[in-house]
C-alpha cells in the first residue's frame, strides 16, 4: 500500500502546495527515504519554487526532509530564506528553530548567525522545552561546537526543575541524558540513586543513552556501573554493530569490571568484522576491538579490513591505523607469525592515506575529514603530505573555512609561514564576514605557534576589532582564551582586559564553568590563571588584582635556580620558600616594592633561572619556539631574572654527551648570554 501511495503522490507531486509539499517530505522521512528518487524530485522543486515559502514552520520541515540531498548553492538559498523568515515568523514557535538546528547538524554546517536566531528562540521558550527538546538541541550544539553559555545556563535550570516529574523510564533516560553533563555534584547523587532504582526497566536504547552519558560524565559510581552493565549483558542481541562500539567504548571509559560483558562485547565485535562491508563500521568496530585486552585477530578481519581500505576515507584510516599499529606492537606476544601480516597491512594503509591527499582538490572537504585525526600515524605518514596539499589548494581558503583551518594548523603544531601567510591575508580580506565568534580560532596558530604574519600589526588590531563590539554576547569561556591568546603575543587590549577582569563577568563565568566538562572547566581556569599573571606583569597600569599567588608558585617550583655575585659566582643555597612573596608583603607591580627583598641580594647580584625545555616547547617540524614559552622567558625577565633556557635537542645531542661538555655548554648559556 504504501508503495502504491508513492506512485500515486509522485504522479501529482508537482500539484503540491507547499504544506502539502511539507507533510509529503515528513512522511518520506518517517520511512526513511532520505536518499529515493522521489526525494530529489521533492528537493527540485524546493529549489525552483522557494519563493512561493513563506511560512518558517513549512520550511523548516522541508529543509529538514531534504537535507541530505542538497547542493551547496542551495543550502545557501534556504539558509537566508530562514534568516528571513524566522525574523518575521512567530518566536513562540519553538520547533520550527529546532528543525532549522538539526538541518544545519545533518549538513554539518555551523552557520552562527542562523544559529543565534534559533537559540534565541529557545531562551525566550526555555519554560516550554521538555527534557527530549533539550536533549536535542544540546546534541546539535555539541555537533556544530557551538557552545552557547545563557543556553546551557537556562536548559540547567529547566532540567532541574523537571526533575520531580520525570518518573518514567523514557522520559527519565532523556532528563538523564540531558541534565547529567551539566549538573553538579548534588543533582548527579540524585541522577544516579534514581538511575540505579530505574535501570532494570530501560529499554535497549535508553541503557545506551544513559550508558555514553554516564561517560560524559566520568561516573565513578561502581555499583551503578555495575548495575547497567548487568542490564546491556540482557540487551546485547537487539543492538546494532555501531552501538555494540559506542556501548564498549563508553565501559572501557568507565572501567567497568565485568569480564563476562567483555567476552561477550568481543564476541558481537568479531562477529560483525566479519560481516560488515561499510567503511565507517569497519574502522570504528576495529578501533574498538583493538582496546579489549588480549586480542586475536583471525585472517577475515584481516581480509576485511583489506578490502574496505580503498573507500576509507582519511579519519576512517586514522582509526584503522591506531588499532593495527597496537597490534603489530602486540603481535609477538599472542600470535607467532602475525607481525609480518600486520606490517603489510599497515603499508597498504599508508599508501591509501597518501594517495587519498594526493587526490584530494576540495579544501572543505579535506579539512572535514582531518578534523577529529591526530596522533603518531598522522604525524609520522601523513603530515608533511598534509601540508603540502594544503599549499595545493590555498586558493580554496575563504572567509568560511578560515576558522577552521587555522584549528588545524593549530592542532598539527607545524610552522608553515606560506600557510600562516594566507590566513592572514584571508582573515584581513573578510574580517567583516567572519564571525565574531571564530575570531579567536583564526587568531590562535599565530599566538600559539609564535608567529607574526606581514602586516601583524593590522592583522592583531583587526582582530581585536571585529570581537570589540559583541564582549557582552561572547561566552565568557571563549572571552578568557581570546585575551590569553592575546597575551601570548603581547596584546593587552585595555577593555577586553578589564571586562574579563570585572566582577560581573567572573561571576558569569563561574556560572558557566559547572556546566562544562571537569576537562575544559580545568583549562579555562588554568587560561585564567596565566592571562592574569600576564597582565599583572606586563600592564601593572590597568590595576588589575592578582588573586592567583598559588599559580606563581607553583611555576617557580618548575625551574631551576640559583643566585650570581656580582663576580658571577655562584652564592650558598638559598631554599626558594624564603625566595618568594609572604603573605604581608606587597605585590611586585604595586609602588614602593620589589618581588625580592634587598636584604636577600648582596650588591651587583642577580638571580638565574634555568629552565629545560622539552619537545612540547617548539614546533613539531622545525626548533622554532611557541609562544607559551617565549611569554614565561618574558615574565620571568621581568620580575628580575636572568632566564636561561636549554633546549632539549642541544643538552641531548651527541656533542654534550660527557659531564664536562654538560658543565662548559652551562656555563657558556648562562654567562654568554648574561653578558
Amino acid at each position: 500500500m504504501v508503495q502504491q501511495l508513492m506512485v500515486e503522490a509522485w504522479g501529482r507531486i508537482e500539484r503540491f502546495n507547499m504544506a502539502t509539499l511539507s507533510k509529503f517530505a515528513v512522511c518520506l522521512t518517517d520511512q526513511h527515504m532520505y536518499h529515493s528518487p522521489i526525494m530529489g524530485e521533492i528537493t527540485d522543486i524546493v529549489s525552483r519554487k522557494m519563493e512561493f515559502i513563506q511560512d518558517a514552520r513549512i520550511l523548516s520541515s522541508l529543509m529538514l526532509s531534504v537535507s541530505g540531498m542538497i547542493s551547496p548553492r542551495l543550502r545557501n538559498c534556504l539558509i537566508e530564506k530562514a534568516e528571513c523568515l524566522l525574523d518575521t515568523g512567530d518566536s513562540s514557535e519553538f520547533n520550527t528553530s529546532r528543525r532549522i538546528a538539526q538541518f544545519l547538524r545533518n549538513i554539518k554546517f555551523s552557520y552562527r548567525p542562523l544559529l543565534e536566531k534559533c537559540n534565541k528562540t529557545f531562551l525566550q521558550n526555555i519554560k516550554c522545552l521538555d527534557a527530549d527538546n533539550i536533549s536535542i538541541i544540546l546534541g546539535v550544539y555539541q555537533s556544530l561546537h557551538f557552545n552557547n553559555c545563557d543556553f546551557r545556563l537556562a536548559a540547567k535550570w529547566r532540567l532541574t526543575e523537571l526533575l520531580n516529574t520525570h518518573t518514567d523510564p523514557a522520559s527519565f533516560a532523556k532528563l538523564f541524558a540531558a541534565l547529567g553533563p551539566l549538573s553538579g555534584l548534588v543533582v548527579r547523587e540524585r541522577l544516579e540513586a534514581a538511575t540505579l532504582l530505574m535501570v532494570e526497566e530501560f529499554n535497549p536504547s535508553q541503557t545506551l543513552a544513559v550508558i555514553e552519558t554516564m561517560e560524559e560524565m566520568d561516573c565513578r559510581n561502581l555499583q551503578l556501573i555495575q548495575k547497567v552493565a548487568s542490564t546491556l549483558l540482557k540487551q546485547l542481541d537487539l543492538y546494532k554493530p555501531v552501538d555494540i562500539a559506542r556501548i564498549t567504548q563508553a565501559l572501557l571509559s568507565l572501567r567497568c569490571q565485568n569480564p563476562e560483558l567483555c567476552a561477550e562485547l568481543r564476541r558481537l565485535l568479531v562477529s560483525y568484522l566479519h560481516r560488515s562491508v561499510v567503511p565507517y563500521e569497519v574502522s570504528m568496530l576495529t578501533r574498538v576491538l583493538s582496546l579489549l585486552p588480549a586480542p586475536r585477530i583471525d585472517h577475515l578481519i584481516i581480509a576485511r579490513i583489506d578490502a574496505v581500505l580503498p573507500q576509507c576515507n582519511l579519519s576512517d584510516l586514522n582509526a584503522l591505523a591506531i588499532a593495527i599499529t597496537k597490534w603489530v606492537r602486540m603481535g609477538s606476544s599472542y600470535q607467532s607469525g602475525t607481525a609480518a601480516v600486520h606490517m603489510k597491512l599497515l603499508q597498504r594503509l599508508n599508501d591509501c592515506g597518501l594517495e587519498r591527499l594526493q587526490k584530494a582538490d576540495r579544501m572543505d572537504l579535506l579539512l572535514e575529514e582531518l578534523k577529529y585525526i591526530s596522533g603518531e600515524w598522522f604525524e609520522e605518514v601523513l603530515a608533511e603530505e598534509t601540508m603540502a596539499t594544503f599549499k595545493r589548494l590555498m586558493d580554496q581558503m575563504t572567509g568560511s573555512n578560515v576558522p577552521d583551518f587555522a584549528l588545524f594548523l593549530t592542532k598539527a603544531n607545524c610552522l608553515h609561514t606560506g600557510l600562516l601567510d594566507q590566513i592572514a591575508s584571508v582573515t584581513l580580506e573578510n574580517i567583516n564576514k567572519i564571525h565574531y565568534s571564530a575570531i579567536y580560532a583564526a587568531l590562535l596558530p599565530f599566538t600559539i605557534l609564535n608567529y607574526d604574519p606581514p602586516q601583524a600589526e593590522e592583522f592583531f588590531e583587526s582582530c581585536v576589532q571585529r570581537i570589540r563590539p559583541y564582549l557582552k554576547l561572547c561566552d565568557p569561556h571563549l572571552l578568557v582564551l581570546f585575551g590569553y591568546s592575546l597575551a601570548l603575543a603581547g596584546y593587552f587590549p585595555e577593555d577586553i582586559i578589564k571586562t574579563i577582569f570585572s566582577v560581573d563577568f567572573l561571576v558569569k563565568l563561574d556560572s558557566q564553568l559547572d556546566t562544562l566538562p571537569d576537562a575544559l572547566n580545568m583549562r579555562i581556569r588554568l587560561r585564567l590563571m596565566e592571562l592574569n599573571r600576564a597582565v599583572c606583569l606586563e600592564c601593572p597600569e590597568f590595576q588589575i588584582p592578582w588573586f592567583h599567588d598559588r599559580y606563581c608558585q607553583q611555576l617557580l617550583n618548575k625551574d631551576f635556580e640559583c643566585v650570581l655575585d656580582k663576580h658571577q659566582k655562584p652564592l650558598p643555597f638559598v631554599d626558594q620558600s624564603t625566595m618568594l612573596l609572604s603573605k604581608k608583603e606587597k605585590m611586585p607591580w604595586e609602588p614602593d616594592n620589589k618581588f625580592i627583598e634587598e636584604k636577600q641580594l648582596p650588591p651587583g647580584a642577580q638571580r638565574v633561572v634555568i629552565e629545560f625545555l622539552d619537545s612540547k616547547a617548539f614546533c613539531k617540524n622545525s626548533h622554532h619556539i611557541k609562544g607559551e614559552t617565549v611569554m614565561k622567558k618574558r615574565h620571568l625577565e621581568i620580575l628580575g631574572y636572568h632566564a636561561v633556557q636549554i633546549p632539549h635537542f642541544e643538552w641531548n645531542s651527541m656533542e654534550l654527551s660527557t659531564k664536562d661538555a654538560w658543565v662548559e655548554y652551562l656555563k657558556q648559556k648562562i654567562f654568554a648570554e648574561k653578558s
